[in-house]
């Protein structure tokens, strides 16, 4: 007979019980062959009183209130039985759980982790008790040549220490180097840490017990068993110092620095305990970035003109660079890039009314040398190459944008050093600017480059720039930026690598106002130096390495990687780019939701004439103007386990927000990045922002809604059934409640709760509301809902009872002033609570004419 079992909390995962918590109740689910007569048994086995001593407790029967999305089938049997686990432990922090079952009495009981292929749970329960305030009480054998010094944390419940060192000069070739230990972590059950998987890009590591990541790391945190975080950060840029961490093989910390300097450098660390994850981190951040402004401000290092331009910046002019849909040639049209393979592209769009707001041009328009590899060409001259673009740069962006006149930004690609092989010694660019040769260490390039050299730099860029924007060029993508950190020598690296920075950050908001592509630019010098301080505007970041359409396996841990590497990069100033991806692809979907979920751009980078044409309606939608926009949530999608390893069989929570605290929908993007089918019971307690107040949860895949829930509550949850590659997006909504006051008979009771659900179709539909109001009208008794939209499309709005309701009689719903027709307007067929109005239809035949606000006005009217 087929059965599964779910159980939550879940099964081999960690689950944190806040101090005021009292008991833990326990879910389970069995799903079971449609028809059978079987009663299930089912029992918690625990080891609450000691963790030597396993204690069983008996599920009951139970009607949870489950809505099920991505169900196997529908011939199944669900049933649910629960438990609590009363009181809190009195000797140990850190609880073990599991399940056993049978279908009858006289069968004998199965273990879920034998059965299922899963692990115990965890449970730890967080003290109430304050915090230590001795970081030795965190961090074993603290060596004496450390400064540790107590500041002041600027998040609440958090302890925070800066803890300063000496590391030797540099002497000629050699820079100087500290590799010594910091400590020992203690009393810890897992620990997550953002290494360098290499010189470009950070990758998440998660491990148990000792602290032994495979690559050099930045930051590292680690899960204590009293329920707090310590957490660790290495600064670097500071005076040519670059800071990481490794391990000694026995769980021990090890502090690696490298100093180009020909002085003594100070090596930076700081170190956070918080009650969160998430608290601890951003206390070290906070304060990482206060080191380095106060840096940046004794050296003098931001110039008149620099603050003049951030003065004079203005955030609407980035608004269709960061919300409208963009092409970038890369994967869909190849290396051999020409202008005709441009216009095929977007031609190719149009035809599918894909209007798209931003063009990329990426690598291969530049005039080069020829050589074996991408490293071993040399950049020539400015203008584009003659057999792509036989007219020149600017003849080609001219047509561009006198045919496609959506196009609001065309961007062109280049390297920051040039190109990959650095400038052609006998080029155009060569014979104008002082050039150096530097050497490159083995491995990626190895070998020399002929670069620009620190005098000519900021000419150079300014010159570049000036070109650029005489052709009609308003953004670049700088790539490549790593290459700085690949100097070997540190006479080179310390007249170069902040020197390209600078040169680089005043030129691309000289010239085109912060819009900008950050790539392949995770290292650390730059992170501290360029990305971190926020008295400047934000640019685009690439957040991880490549997508490689044509390898399988990279699809599942881009995502995941992505996800975690915005623990970090949240507390940049950038907006996290998860890079293009074609949408007629196998994983399209896939990375489709993680970038809606991922709170920046939106890139295709489809080959011409293969659209996925209803994935980039779920991302998109169209503006009374006509403009595709996307539409981005206003938070950061950042993983919310950051100790789940990818290989763990657990699905990845990304979560982001939209709208004001505690009244705005925090959304929940689910994947499945195993190699097999997964699924979980989610509550209201996976979704941050919703701690306090009433709430529904959608299904964007389903379009059901649960019933009103909190998290006090713990009986409603969202079934997910995921396969290989599947995905989810859940919305909480905070619900409203409302009396009506009727002077004439009405159907459907008085009371009512409602809440705006935005735009239906779309995968964050909610990020479409721009303002919502709700309110009775006191003339009339009569609930208003106002609300101004960004995009045209099926608005949803979920109301109670509304099956006892008359649509026809009690609801009244008008756009821009005029009354939609009422066939516009109707029950939604996914969830009895939820009232549809196809306001694109409502448009087209209202004659509606878009307003200098670009915005939809909708008002609905309940008595």
């Amino acid at each position: 007979m087929y059965a599964s079992l779910i159980c939550h909390p879940p099964l081999g995962q960690t689950t944190v019980v806040g101090p005021e918590k009292k008991s833990v109740r326990f879910t389970v689910l069995i799903e079971s062959s449609a028809g059978s007569e079987k009663t299930w048994e089912v029992a918690l086995w625990h080891n609450f009183e000691h963790v030597e001593k396993w204690t069983k407790l008996t599920l009951q029967p139970s009607a949870e209130h489950v809505a099920v999305t991505k169900a196997s089938g529908t011939n199944v049997q669900r049933q649910y039985y629960t438990v609590d686990l009363p009181g809190r432990p009195e000797n140990n922090n850190l609880v073990s759980y599991t399940i056993t079952f049978r279908a009858a009495a006289d069968e004998p009981w199965k273990w879920s982790n034998e059965a299922f292929n899963t692990s115990d749970g965890h449970l730890i329960y967080q003290s109430a008790d304050p915090l230590a305030n001795d970081l030795s009480y965190y961090i074993e054998e603290l060596p004496s040549f450390l400064e540790i010094v107590r500041e002041q944390s600027d998040t609440p419940e958090c302890l925070l220490w800066s803890l300063i060192a000496q590391v030797q000069a540099a002497s000629g070739t050699e820079p100087g180097h500290l590799n010594e230990n910091l400590g020992l972590p203690t009393n810890f059950s897992r620990w997550f840490a953002l290494t360098r998987i290499w010189s470009p890009w950070l990758a998440p590591r998660q491990g148990k017990d000792n602290f032994e990541p495979d690559k050099d790391a930045i930051i590292a945190a680690f899960e204590r068993k009293d329920g707090s975080h310590l957490v660790v950060l290495a600064v670097s840029g500071i005076n040519d110092v670059l800071t990481t961490f490794r391990h000694d093989g026995n769980g021990r910390v090890l502090i690696c620095s490298q100093n180009d300097r020909e002085q003594e450098g100070v090596v930076n660390l700081v170190a956070a305990v918080g009650k969160t994850l998430e608290s601890a981190v951003a206390a070290t951040m906070y304060h990482a970035r206060k080191i380095v402004t106060r840096y940046e401000t004794i050296t003098g290092q931001v110039d008149a003109e620099y603050q003049a331009l951030i003065d004079g910046f203005k955030p609407q002019w980035l608004e269709n660079w960061y919300d409208g849909l963009s092409y970038c040639t890369w994967n869909g049209l190849g290396q051999n890039l020409t202008e005709e393979k441009i216009f095929d592209a977007l031609d190719s769009l149009s035809k599918n009314e894909i209007n798209i707001s931003n063009l990329i041009i990426d690598d291969n328009w530049q005039s080069l040398t020829s050589g074996a590899t991408q490293f071993d060409q040399g950049w020539v001259e400015f203008e584009a190459n003659k057999a792509g673009f036989p007219r020149g740069l600017k003849a080609t962006v001219s047509d561009i944008r006198s045919q496609h006149k959506h196009i609001k930004h065309i961007a062109v690609w280049h390297a920051i050093q040039g190109y990959w092989g650095g400038i052609a010694p006998d080029g155009k660019i060569a014979k104008e600017y002082k050039t150096v040769k530097v050497q490159i260490k083995d491995g990626v390039a190895g070998g020399q480059a002929t670069v620009v050299a620190e005098e000519d730099v900021g000419r150079f860029y300014k010159d570049f720039y000036g070109f650029l924007s005489s052709a009609g060029i308003d953004s670049v993508k700088t790539d490549s930026q790593f290459f700085l950190d690949e100097i070997k020598h540190p006479y080179d690296r310390r007249h170069l690598i902040q020197a390209y920075q600078d040169a680089w950050n005043i030129n691309q908001l000289r010239f085109f106002s912060a819009k900008a592509i950050s790539c392949m630019s995770q290292t650390p010098q730059i992170i501290f130096h360029s990305q971190l301080p926020s008295n400047k505007p934000k640019v685009l970041l690439r957040n991880s390495d490549d997508f490689f359409p044509e390898v399988p396996s990279s699809h599942p841990w881009h995502i995941f990687c992505n996800a975690h590497n915005s623990i970090f990069t949240q507390y940049l100033n950038i907006l996290p780019d998860w890079d293009m991806f074609q949408t007629s692809h196998d994983y399209a979907a896939f990375h489709g939701a993680g970038r809606c979920v991922s709170g920046g751009p939106i890139y295709i980078t489809d080959v011409p004439g293969k659209h996925g044409i209803d994935l980039i309606s779920q991302m998109t939608g169209n503006t009374p103007r006509g403009d595709t926009v996307i539409l981005r949530p206003h938070t950061v999608g950042k993983s919310t386990s950051a100790y789940n390893a990818f290989d763990d069989p657990v699905l990845l929570k990304v979560t982001t927000y939209v709208g004001r605290a505690h009244t705005g929908t925090s959304v929940l993007g689910v994947f499945n990045c195993t190699k097999r089918p997964l699924a979980e019971l989610i509550g209201l307690d996976s979704f941050p922002g919703a701690e306090k107040g009433i709430y529904v949860i959608r299904s964007h895949t389903s379009g059901q809604v649960t019933k009103a829930t909190s998290v006090e509550k713990t009986d409603v949850f969202v079934y997910v059934e995921l396969p290989e590659r599947g995905w989810e997006i859940l919305s909480a909504y905070p619900l409203q409640s409302f009396k009506l006051g009727r002077e004439q008979p009405a159907e459907g009771p008085e009371d009512i709760s409602v809440t705006n659900l935005g735009i239906l179709e779309k995968m964050t539909g909610a990020a479409a509301i721009i303002n919502s109001d709700s309110y009775i009208e006191r003339s009339s008794g009569r609930l208003r809902i106002w609300t101004s939209l960004k995009v045209l499309g099926t608005y949803g709005v979920y109301i109670s009872d509304l099956k006892q309701r008359s649509i026809e009689d009690d609801f009244f719903a008008v756009l821009f002033g005029r009354p939609i027709p009422s066939h516009c307007v109707k029950a939604s067929k996914a969830d009895e609570n939820v009232l549809e109005i196809d306001l694109t239809r409502a448009w087209k035949e209202t004659d509606q004419k878009a307003s200098w606000s670009n915005e939809v006005a909708v008002e609905l009217v309940i008595r």
